[in-house]
């Protein structure tokens, strides 16, 4: 009872773990899925929510009437471990079917079905303030004052607020806070890490769109003039030493790794959940081929979860090539 008091004040709260300090595993196929049920006031950030929960790897349902969660963990229990982590937000939109969550609730705990419940909550001074800047009527109150509209979703959800296991107040939150909290109750690891994809292309071919930071490497030394390099990728040994043997391109890789070694972690200490670095010469064969290369190795070495994509290298007259490791 005290460490519900703990998590529901302070939102904290660390799962306890058995005492030889790691989570006891339960074998694949008889694990039930991980249920999170989303809930809470209206602006209290439920969105914002689900959606780190979605990056963490989570399948989110939104706004499922409550009438349907056993019937929907049901269904999941039998996926063949397919889903192994659901997220369920319920809020005041179901209008009517809303009324029968408590009694959901407690059919659950008595079947003794296991869940975790978030409740996210502000002030009503936050509250008021986000909806007067999207312009959206609350739900509880669309003809009348927002004050009015929180006020009776208050005494609705008082008894739902009291089952939650955790409770985050968002008043004065920053995304990164409440992406961080989020991340400290419900991930494992892995799915807390920012995701970078490394990215080589041809200029001549066009820029990938999606990319977050591009290289242009088209002033260092070309091996497309050699005849015996011309249809070799930038992965064979032979053209990566003669592009990697000029001053020029050393004085670049060592600053070049500076920069990612830099602004790599910054990515991840503000939250970001994918970087894509792009890396381009005129036909997307040799340089950006090496120099993406050496960034995948760079960053792999360094435990980051790195993915390696060599966009428009077969669209040259490619004669030999070393596929990476990636």
């Amino acid at each position: 009872m005290e460490e519900k008091e703990e998590v529901r004040k302070g939102m904290q709260a660390e799962p306890v773990l058995p005492e030889s300090g790691a989570p006891q595993e339960v074998p694949a196929e008889k694990a039930a899925p991980r249920l999170v049920i989303v809930t809470g006031m209206s602006g209290g950030g439920k969105t914002q929510a689900s959606r780190y929960l979605e990056d963490l790897g989570y399948f989110c349902v939104d706004n499922l009437p409550p009438v349907f969660i056993p019937k929907f963990v049901e269904l999941c229990a039998h996926a063949g471990g397919h889903v192994s982590k659901v997220v369920l937000v319920v809020d005041t939109r179901s209008r009517e079917f809303f009324d029968t969550f408590v009694q959901v609730l407690e059919d659950m705990d008595k079947s003794d079905a296991s869940y975790e419940m978030l409740f996210m909550d502000a002030s009503d001074a936050a509250i008021i303030r986000r909806y007067k800047e999207s312009r959206r009527r609350h739900p509880m109150a669309p003809a009348s004052r927002i004050s009015e509209g929180i006020a009776k979703e208050r005494e609705r959800l008082a008894p739902v607020r009291a089952k939650a296991t955790y409770i985050i107040d968002t008043s004065e939150l920053k995304k990164v806070q409440l992406r961080d909290k989020i991340h400290r109750l419900f991930g494992a690891g892995e799915g807390e890490q920012m995701n970078i994809n490394v990215l080589s292309f041809g200029f001549k071919f066009g820029m990938p769109l999606d990319a977050d930071m591009v290289l242009d490497v088209r002033f260092l030394p070309n091996p497309f003039y050699i005849e015996s390099m011309r249809h070799k990728s930038g992965a064979v040994p032979e053209v990566a030493d003669y592009i990697a043997k000029f001053s020029v391109t050393q004085e670049f890789l060592k600053k070049l790794d500076d920069l990612l070694d830099f602004l790599v972690p910054q990515y991840v200490k503000e939250g970001k959940s994918q970087f894509v670095i792009a890396v381009g010469c005129t036909g997307g064969m040799h340089r950006s081929v090496f120099v993406a290369k050496h960034i995948f190795d760079r960053l792999s070495s360094r435990g980051y979860p790195v993915k390696l994509e060599h966009r428009d290298l077969m669209k040259n007259d490619v004669w030999e090539h070393v596929r990476e490791e990636c």
